[in-house]
């Protein structure tokens, strides 16, 4: 957070300080999409936050933060309030990397949400106030046979007909080099090189020119083949050139910068602001793409998108992880004025697991509720009754 924000959520939580402790961290596995954090206070009111990984896995991350070890650390008996000192805890005075760095962010989302419930705000209130009520969009198509003109049509068709009005959509590059998703490919070539030129022309021909298209890529490309996709894609002006290289900083990313005019996105696995900081000093990329599961929960997300505004780079939220994500990434992102775009998947709006209003989506844009915390209208009838084989309810 900047200082002005802090100094606002300060001044916001002055009267509550100390009056609400925290109780217990719960962990719910169901039996699709991500776990979920609970976190319990002394009054009653919890926090939700989202995260990757096993249910097993989640309680033994919470239970390493609570034990004996680092026990000045731990949450248990604190104020939700103070989520900076939370947030240092756990990320800097132990430096937490890897898988467990999920925990902590949903833990983080959390206690954003508690505070948002005790103050009767939604987060993106406490984070400075709303820039934006609605908040533009880019989804995903389907695989398929990317060199098919006629699947190309029809793909275009469905993704055009789609009721809540998307007008970008992510193309993965797998599906057209034969590959799984994520797999490392260690050089392609002429041909290669063609077929992604070809099914790129054709996403562009059955699409028209108001839909516009990502390059989507996992890190599968080495620096070479990254320049060569880049030549073969640049004749259908994409909206971005995602995640072509490994995630991490290196030169490769100098290198493809200066040999390509497509814009740059990379982030989703990106953690902290030390992982941002590199891309931002040499101006690498065009727009950063950090995930609040992976980069430090809405106070990571912050501190990157903060630490953005200063050299003028965008930042969007990459967010393909259920209701609770959504409800978190939509109410960072209309607090955040350089954070004008956020991933959705084109079926967000159906979140089983929610009651009352749902995600609001309608002309490529979701609607930012201004319900307290996340406002998230979570159905527990249905968590409960759809839990991973073997998990135990919360309560």
């Amino acid at each position: 957070m900047t200082e002005q924000t802090e100094a606002s959520f300060a001044a916001q939580t002055a009267g509550m300080r100390g009056q609400v402790k925290i109780a217990a961290i719960k962990v719910l596995q169901p039996q699709r999409g991500t776990t979920l954090i609970k976190v319990v206070t002394d009054a009653g009111v919890c926090g939700y936050g989202p995260c990757h990984g096993t249910g097993p896995f989640v309680r033994a991350a919470v239970a390493g933060l609570e034990g004996p070890r680092l026990p000045h650390l731990g949450l248990i008996g604190k104020d939700p309030l103070a989520i900076g000192v939370h947030f240092h805890n756990m990320f800097y005075a132990y430096p937490q990397r890897g898988r467990v760095m999920g925990v902590l962010s949903a833990i983080d989302i959390a206690l954003w949400d508690i505070a948002g419930k005790l103050l009767n705000q939604p987060v993106c209130t406490l984070l400075g106030g709303p820039f934006r009520d609605e908040i533009g969009l880019y989804s995903h198509c389907r695989g398929g046979d990317f060199l098919s003109k006629a699947e190309w049509r029809d793909r275009a068709r469905e993704l055009k007909d789609d009721p809540h009005g998307f007008t970008a959509y992510k193309i993965d590059i797998h599906h057209v080099l034969g590959t799984h998703m994520q797999q490392y490919v260690p050089g392609i070539g002429r041909r290669e090189a063609r077929d992604v030129a070809q099914a790129y022309g054709l996403a562009r021909e059955a699409l028209g020119d108001e839909i516009d298209i990502i390059v989507h890529c996992h890190n599968e490309l080495d620096l070479p083949s990254a320049i060569k996709v880049a030549e073969a894609v640049e004749p259908i002006k994409p909206l971005f050139f995602e995640d072509p290289i490994a995630p991490e900083y290196s030169d490769s990313w100098m290198a493809l910068r200066r040999t390509t005019r497509l814009p740059l996105l990379t982030g989703e696995n990106i953690a902290l602001t030390e992982g941002a900081l590199p891309f931002l000093q040499n101006q690498a990329v065009d727009c950063l793409q950090p995930d609040l599961i992976n980069c430090g929960g809405i106070t990571g997300a912050k501190r990157i998108a903060d630490l953005a505004a200063l050299y003028r780079i965008p930042v969007s939220c990459h967010n393909v992880s259920g209701y609770v994500l959504n409800m978190a990434s939509q109410q960072f992102s209309a607090a955040i004025f350089n954070c004008p775009l956020m991933e959705c998947t084109r079926t967000a709006d159906a979140a089983p697991d929610a009651v009352g209003e749902k995600l609001v989506i309608r002309d490529g844009k979701m609607k930012v509720a201004m319900r307290p915390g996340l406002g998230l209208e979570l159905d527990f009838d249905y968590l409960r009754a759809n839990r991973a084989e073997g998990e135990p309810w919360w309560d």
